[in-house]
């Protein structure tokens, strides 16, 4: 059996649900591990508490391990202390070692595996690129209980529909914050959108952009003009419809964020273009050959604004 550890935003749980579908059309057996959600002292320090929002998608079905699965496999649930049987296989017998622990960018052997359990985030568009058809299909946002709120965005999805769409997300937030600036922060600077907005510009000179930010009164200021438009009313648990109103725009300029990642991966048209910046952290060191075998299909920017 694999088991993959859920964790994290909204993004990434879709990118963990994404890995249990490509290992499961592989024939594998496989469940997901979401007692991270249950247990509160491991979000301590985090600027938000994170909530398992698989189960607000119409169409998402999964196998859910059970503790005795994960007993069965790891000899101990992941959150318990590891015996010194377990020390001693990751040290010095890790093929014999049960866990996978995300450490480099793609592990080409993943859908090998028969008896593993996998921690990581599994961001390459590489390891289920070949399932996104049927996960497009799968994922369907539910009807708002907000009737207002629900014609607001069907009001949005007709404009956007209509018009050479673009979303643009811009994360400021926590990602101002000192830790997480030294990781994900001066990634997505205003040279790469405007050179993400200026790729769009040349190929479609009428293009409407829609930007989606956690930060509107900075994207109100820098952003103006009649060929731009906030999107600033789906808040709190209903902040997860502006990933379908960025899946429904023609095409997608995302930010090193998950969150948009999956707006772009949802995107249903054929034609679209999919920009996201050439590193996510910054620790990565960019590959440009690597990254573009790792994302096909992407156009990437790197925080100076070139197009690799």
């Amino acid at each position: 059996m694999i088991i993959v550890r859920v964790m994290g935003g909204l993004g990434n749980q879709l990118q963990q649900y994404a890995l249990y579908k490509k290992l499961e059309s592989v024939g594998k057996d496989v469940r997901l591990d979401t007692f991270w959600f249950r247990n509160e002292s491991f979000q301590a320090g985090m600027a938000a508490k994170r909530e398992l929002e698989l189960g607000s998608f119409e169409g998402i079905r999964y196998l859910e391990a059970s503790e005795e699965e994960i007993r069965s496999l790891l000899g101990r649930l992941w959150e318990e202390k590891e015996g010194l049987g377990e020390k001693i296989k990751r040290r010095f017998l890790p093929s014999a070692y049960p866990v996978l622990i995300e450490n480099d960018m793609y592990y080409e052997k993943l859908t090998s595996f028969t008896d593993k359990y996998l921690v990581g985030y599994w961001a390459c568009e590489k390891y289920y690129a070949d399932v996104l058809d049927v996960l497009r299909q799968e994922i369907g946002f539910p009807k708002c209980k907000d009737d207002a709120l629900q014609k607001k965005n069907e009001k949005a999805i007709e404009r956007m529909e209509e018009s050479v769409s673009v979303s643009v997300h811009i994360r400021r937030g926590d990602y101002l914050d000192d830790v997480n600036r030294a990781l994900f922060g001066n990634i997505c600077k205003e040279t790469y959108y405007e050179s993400a907005i200026a790729y769009i510009r040349e190929r479609f000179p009428a293009a409407k952009f829609y930007l989606f930010s956690d930060d509107i009164p900075y994207v109100r200021e820098r952003y103006q003009g009649e060929e731009y438009e906030v999107i600033d009313w789906n808040k709190q648990e209903n902040s997860f419809y502006d990933m379908m109103l960025m899946s429904h725009c023609r095409h997608n300029i995302c930010a090193n964020s998950t969150f948009s990642f999956w707006g772009a991966r949802l995107n249903r048209h054929t034609d679209k273009i999919m920009i996201r910046p050439s590193i996510h952290k910054n620790t990565q060191v960019c590959i440009p050959a690597q990254m573009k075998e790792l994302w096909a299909g992407w156009t990437l920017i790197t925080p100076q604004g070139n197009v690799l």
